[in-house]
């Protein structure tokens, strides 16, 4: 699919995502070190720089005035006119501007806070971090007219210690600048490429687009909070931890890591839901011992779903004459996961997943994050029964995934990368690039109890030869990174096809029988997917969800009997689906993820009416009729595997 845009210089564009060269301050570029989650506590503090932003798009032939004219040396409405701009949001919807809906180049925002006195003085003086949950795609931030940090990527956070550009200053003033490419290439993930269009006669001067091989709009922009916090000038960097449990004793594993002095004395202490402590440990490796655990447990396995425990860590360190504290608390989720030949066992019992793929998609603020949209996805989640869902296509926001370790919401946490379709995408540099991402992601959600399994793409060209190589070297180092989840990645090849599937623990599988295949035929689904699960189970003997399966369905339009489009063709389709599931289920498919949970943007095309409808609900969150056709099925789901007394209904556990 292609993103059109108009008025670049062809070689101007070319040098879009080359790198800058950077000339960074000591301790100023990111480091591949701790990403613990912004949180205030007693030694820390934190504030959320959310709200309007001076913005503009480098409209010049090549993009490149920006830098050419080194707009961050000065504030940016003194560099030409400036737009208010909300953070978070994409940009693209924004405004009435047709060239900025579809743009692709580079962006500029800025922001001015004044900082409190206190986080500039003191001797150490606090450590000043900036940090931005995701901006896509590539990004370089300046503070005061100094590069702090460059990040490639869209959808993870990125940070850098500030400290000693505004340290000192006479002005309590930070100047934040950032300039954003969404630009993709063959090697960035998810790859896309530029293609310019050099018939004169269709086409005006210096024409390209953007082509991308995935079904989904590249919204573009601050897409997540961008936050100051302070540490001290010794902190606490990073913490790991892993549970086990056995009869009625759980181990919390933890190594903790400090940085700022050697001399220091670290104490952990395990809370539970009402305060009280129920382990103690010291040093930054060990264990703690709980007697009788709360176990976290998926939603609708158990009457208190979602349980977390407190880990507060104390560090006391010698810097100079000074005795520093800090001080960080995690929430810990004790829950086991493990693997069989045909089971998902969750702290040794069997998990269905019955859920849902999502979008960070809505209406005007495209993927930006949104407190009243994210608790109306949660309660809409809950009221239909689904236990989990998969982050498609990418890592969703923190703050989501808070909200699935305290509700219970088993997740399957995927990477960007989506539509890697292209030969070149599967070489040396875009590997390179894939395994770095992976350990940005294990970084930031290995605590996670909801995060019961690593996706490391979706739908890529797994039969292509090179794939072999690819993903086992991809799911090798997501293991070796994390050892206590099972990795997958999403495939739509044919089974006997997929070079990547040897090196997976489950089988996730995407088909639309009888919409992409066989369109408007359902009476094929029954045999056409029970083939696809015998065939997969008997060449790999690993259980299998089925990842992705739907119809689109136009809110509103009837047709009887059932025609594609229709909301009834979509009903009949779940139900074929449903049929076959049912059967599967008993043996060896461990889950089925409904594509989509809503309604979401893609770039136009003559099969997308303003978007991909394949949604259960509307882009607004209104259930369509195959809403209540999923929620009958899911709650009777939750109703036979429950050990709950009493039953569960579709009113309790909920609100």
């Amino acid at each position: 699919m292609a993103l059109a845009a108009s008025g670049v210089g062809g070689a101007g564009l070319r040098t879009l995502m080359v790198p800058l060269l950077l000339l960074l301050l000591p301790g100023l570029a990111a480091r591949p070190a701790g990403m613990l989650q912004p949180r205030d506590t007693p030694s820390r503090e934190r504030r959320e720089l959310g709200g309007l932003w001076s913005f503009r798009a480098d409209l010049s032939p090549g993009r490149d005035a920006g830098f050419a004219q080194r707009w961050y040396r000065r504030p940016l409405r003194q560099t030409g006119p400036v737009i208010d701009m909300p953070v978070p949001a994409s940009f693209n919807d924004i405004t009435q501007d047709p060239s900025l809906e579809n743009y692709i180049g580079w962006v500029w925002y800025e922001k001015e806070v004044l900082l409190p006195p206190r986080w500039l003085q003191g001797d150490p003086a606090p450590r000043l971090v900036l940090r931005f949950g995701s901006a896509h795609y590539y990004s370089i931030v300046w503070v005061n007219g100094v590069q702090v940090v460059e990040h490639e990527g869209g959808h993870l956070p990125f940070e850098a210690d500030i400290s000693s550009v505004l340290q000192g200053s006479p002005e309590p003033l930070c100047r934040i600048t950032v300039a954003i490419n969404n630009t993709l290439t063959p090697h960035t993930l998810p790859p896309g490429s530029i293609q310019y269009m050099s018939d004169k006669a269709r086409y005006p001067k210096n024409y390209f687009v953007q082509n991308i091989k995935f079904d989904f709009f590249n919204y573009a922009g601050i897409h997540r909070p961008v936050v100051l916090y302070t540490t001290p000038a010794a902190y606490i960097d990073d913490i790991t931890v892993t549970t086990t449990s056995s009869d009625s004793v759980a181990t919390v594993q933890y190594q903790v890591s400090v940085v700022g002095s050697t001399a220091n004395s670290l104490s952990l202490s395990l809370r539970d839901q009402e305060g009280k402590v129920v382990a103690t440990a010291d040093g930054p490796v060990g264990e703690l011992k709980v007697l009788n655990p709360n176990l976290w447990w998926p939603y609708l396995m158990h009457e208190n779903p979602g349980y977390l425990y407190s880990l507060e860590v104390q560090l006391q360190a010698q810097v100079g004459r000074a005795l520093l504290e800090d001080v960080y608390t995690l929430p810990v989720g004790i829950r086991t996961v493990h693997v069989t030949s045909s089971q998902f066992l969750i702290n040794g019992r069997p998990f269905y997943f019955h859920g849902v793929n999502k979008h960070e998609d809505a209406d005007i603020r495209g993927k930006g994050l949104d407190w009243a949209l994210i608790v109306k996805d949660f309660n809409l989640l809950r009221w239909l029964g689904a236990n989990s869902f998969r982050t498609s296509h990418y890592p969703y926001a923190e703050e989501i995934m808070d909200l699935c370790d305290a509700y219970g919401i088993a997740v399957i946490d995927e990477s960007p990368g989506v539509g890697i379709k292209l030969p070149e995408s599967f070489g040396n540099k875009s590997l390179q690039h894939h395994l770095a991402v992976m350990e940005e992601l294990v970084r930031r959600d290995k605590n996670r109890p909801s995060v019961v399994m690593w996706s490391v793409a979706n739908e890529p060209a797994s039969e292509l030869p090179p794939a072999a190589h690819y993903f086992k070297t991809v799911i090798a180092h997501t293991k070796a990174l994390d050892p206590s989840r099972p990795v997958t990645f999403v495939t739509d090849a044919n089974y006997a096809l997929d070079h990547g599937a040897p090196y997976v623990d489950v089988i996730c599988v995407n088909s639309y029988f009888s919409w992409y295949h066989d369109p408007g035929h359902l009476e094929v689904i029954p045999l056409q997917l029970t083939a696809q699960f015998e065939n997969w189970y008997k060449t790999y003997q690993k259980p299998i969800i089925q990842s992705e399966y739907g119809a689109d369905s136009v809110p509103g339009l009837h047709s009887d009997p059932p025609l594609m489009f229709s909301e009834e063709y979509q009903q009949a389709m779940l139900r074929e689906y449903h049929a076959v599931f049912d059967k599967k289920r008993k043996e060896y498919v461990i889950g089925e993820l409904i594509w989509n949970f809503a309604d979401f943007m893609t770039n136009q095309g003559t099969t997308r009416v303003l978007g991909n409808k394949k949604g259960i609900f509307t882009r607004q969150r209104q259930p369509k009729a195959a809403a209540f056709v999923l929620r009958d099925r899911y709650w009777k789901i939750a109703n036979e595997s429950s050990c709950l007394p009493p039953v569960i209904t579709s009113h309790s556990l909920f609100l």
